[in-house]
């Protein structure tokens, strides 16, 4: 399994961008990150009871008292918007420690990031995602991407060779998250009035989660490329933190794109492609975007959970039931993955291989 789960994540080395746009120095972006035809929908800021991103209150989702409105509105969230903000009222991460790491990290001399740079036939460590050939438009940032769940599959010349106390933060961070994500998964299942077995099966302690830490430079013509081309996220579920207070994610709702303002002491999630198909459309995968600025970088790490290797992707029976159909083919895990990475994301071109 480990052999051959390694074929699956391949993308084409390409330049750092942060070294690129180091100090300035450039005034006009190369011509391979220049997108015509960019979306200019109409942006809007996150406020007002039509454009504000829902906030779910994990501390009352574990509350016997507070759970069942609390389930309510994440149904209702997911329903309506694909994404939500989730907020920890007892600082239970303390992500501090691992946000002044990661802004370390990035900050790297260039000969150390070398050493934990992309190798041919591999898209884990320094570099950008979804790059399959040699003529696609690049995205103006860079990543750090890793596998972090099951331990077992973590590649020995990546994780293993990060610096201390770097490496156990996110060892910690990850074990965290993983909890977070699969409280949210069981209290999604009540919401759609399924057994949380059917979700448990899929996304238990054997789940995929991979990292991606995202460093986006500041850019002389930002609005002349994408932070982060608009995409739905294929994962199960996505968990994304702020590092840095530099904003610049936006998701589409209603034909306009609209700017997330991240809570103090909060997470952003989302739905992804998989579980869309888990639940046959019921809850939706959205459109999102990173944009960047002339001024300053921006920091993100986003924490993408899977089903793990060996299940069948498909919508459960119980919705099928419901539905007196499936919208969705049904594939393994393993061919799900492959698919996916040997494609550029565009949209939710993605999630429409898998219609029916």
């Amino acid at each position: 399994m480990e052999a051959k789960g390694a074929t699956y994540y391949n993308s084409i080395i390409v330049s750092s961008v942060q070294e690129m746009a180091k100090g300035k120095m450039i005034k006009k972006v190369p011509q391979r990150y220049v997108r015509s035809g960019l979306d200019k929908a109409e942006i809007t800021d996150e406020c007002g009871p039509r454009t504000k991103i829902p906030i779910i209150d994990l501390n009352r989702l574990c509350s016997s008292t507070y759970m069942a409105s609390e389930i309510d509105k994440l149904d209702l969230a997911c329903k309506e918007w694909g994404f939500f903000q989730a907020s920890l009222k007892l600082n239970i991460l303390n992500p501090m420690d691992l946000k002044s790491e990661i802004q370390d990290f990035f900050n790297l001399p260039m000969e150390e990031k070398k050493k934990l740079w992309q190798q041919p036939g591999d898209m884990e460590g320094f570099g950008q995602a979804h790059v399959v050939s040699e003529e696609q438009k690049l995205d103006w940032g860079d990543m750090f991407y890793l596998l972090m769940q099951p331990a077992r599959l973590r590649k020995p010349h990546l994780f293993p060779k990060l610096h201390l106390p770097f490496r156990d933060t996110l060892e910690t961070y990850s074990t965290k998250v993983k909890t977070i994500a699969q409280t949210l998964l069981v209290n999604m299942a009540k919401a759609l009035k399924i057994e949380p077995t059917e979700i448990e099966e899929l996304f238990g302690d054997e789940l995929g989660q991979k990292m991606k830490m995202n460093y986006y430079p500041p850019c002389p013509e930002p609005d002349q490329v994408n932070g982060l081309t608009p995409h739905s996220d294929a994962t199960g579920l996505t968990i994304l933190l702020q590092v840095n207070e530099v904003e610049g994610l936006q998701i589409k709702k209603d034909g306009k794109w609209v700017t997330v303002k991240p809570l103090p002491n909060a997470f952003i999630v989302n739905i992804g492609d998989m579980l869309e198909i888990i639940t046959n459309g019921t809850y939706k995968s959205t459109e999102h975007r990173g944009v960047v600025n002339s001024e300053k970088e921006r920091l993100s790490v986003a924490m993408f959970h899977n089903a793990a290797m060996g299940k069948e992707i498909g919508p459960l029976r119980s919705f099928v039931e419901r539905q007196k159909a499936a919208l969705f083919k049904s594939v393994t895990t393993e061919e799900f993955l492959k698919v996916l990475f040997s494609r550029q994301i565009n949209g939710k071109a993605f999630l429409d291989v898998w219609r029916i």
